[in-house]
């Protein structure tokens, strides 16, 4: 199959389970998620994306570097926005992450090593995701039964449709894992196990990464609860979590644009599931979508300035916009001056390409 009828297949996909769900649910609860774009949320939203980004493009700065790459920190923030905002507006979802890894290994000469360790940094914060789960379930377990024993069950229709789309968000992820993406995975997997296992054994590395995940993780979630309660979800935060965690597990679920479809099914079933209007959590994940949207557009700053940069190659933004460069002449200049120190000639400049 085609990359580009795999790409409209997952935003027929996608579509349809947002269709659906409004369709069974309700369109009140899809308004109510379209109404949340106000000043208050659109204000957290950015704030919190930007917490966010700065620790996500941190957890790539140190792998990156546990591997032997160089990554200035500022470069990798710009990055990582540009990634954030094509991997939502975008079909699939990792063409923002190929495109980083590409730049970054373009820069630094090394585009398999670069692109490993944009796929060990998304595992490492897909880990620390799954591994919340177990976490967040006894801590809620009180909160839950105590909804629970006040809330009544949904109905036949009710439960058909949010078991339907279980299924149905099951299915496509099954299908686009048997897209090509498993086996493309497959074929850099002993390179991706030995470079995992090298930054395993650095403790510095792993714990750096293990706590800007955690912190990255804490924005989610909190971004989360800012759109739940905008739809009006007054539950309680320990109630929510297990649902949110679900929600944002659901989300890596190749399929559409930005994990639209699957993240609205988990949403609903998991409302359903601890005694909440399933129509509402259906309208705080769209809530979400568009609030996460919002905290990725400062991205559209960083693809301004590269198209004014690619006009004007020469001018005075490019000097100022590529620390790569920078770096390099520091370690030129570093170097010459140690072998005029050494009572050496320094070296002719060489030209580079």
């Amino acid at each position: 199959m085609s990359a580009r009828v795999r790409a409209w297949s997952r935003l027929v996909i996608s579509a349809g389970i947002v269709a659906l769900l409004a369709w069974r649910l309700g369109d009140d609860a899809l308004r109510a998620g379209l109404a949340a774009l106000g000043p208050g949320p659109v204000l957290a939203a950015l704030a919190i994306g930007a917490a966010t980004t700065v620790c996500s493009a941190g957890r790539w700065t140190v792998v990156a570097r546990g591997l032997g790459l160089r990554l200035p920190f500022p470069a990798a923030v710009a990055d990582y926005y540009r990634a954030l905002l094509l991997n939502s507006v975008l079909p699939t979802g990792v063409l923002g992450d190929v495109h980083r890894a590409f730049r970054h290994g373009r820069r630094v000469g090394a585009t398999g090593r670069a692109a490993r360790a944009v796929l060990l940094e998304r595992l490492a914060g897909q880990a620390v995701l799954i591994g919340a789960a177990p976490l967040v379930l006894p801590t809620a377990a009180p909160a839950v039964a105590a909804v629970l024993g006040r809330a009544e069950p949904p109905g036949p229709a009710g439960t058909a449709v949010l078991a339907g789309a279980a299924v149905v968000a099951g299915g496509a992820l099954v299908w686009a894992v048997s897209g090509g993406h498993g086996r493309r995975l497959a074929r850099t997997g002993a390179a991706v196990v030995r470079e995992a296992r090298a930054v395993a054994c650095a403790p510095r590395i792993w714990l750096g990464v293990l706590g800007l995940s955690a912190v990255a993780l804490a924005g989610y979630l909190a971004l989360f609860v800012v759109a739940a309660r905008a739809v009006g979800a007054q539950a309680p935060v320990p109630v929510l979590l297990p649902v949110l965690v679900a929600a944002l597990m659901a989300m890596s679920v190749p399929v559409g644009f930005g994990g639209w479809g699957p993240r609205e099914s988990a949403a609903a079933v998991g409302f359903a599931a601890v005694g909440l209007d399933a129509a509402q959590g259906f309208g705080a994940a769209v809530a979400y979508g568009l609030l996460a949207l919002v905290s990725t557009l400062p991205g559209a700053g960083v693809l301004l300035a590269d198209r004014l940069r690619d006009r004007h190659p020469h001018g005075h933004g490019d000097r100022h916009s590529n620390p790569y460069r920078h770096r390099r002449r520091s370690e030129d200049s570093a170097r010459e001056g140690t072998r005029e120190t050494a009572g050496e000639q320094p070296s002719a400049p060489t030209r580079r390409s």
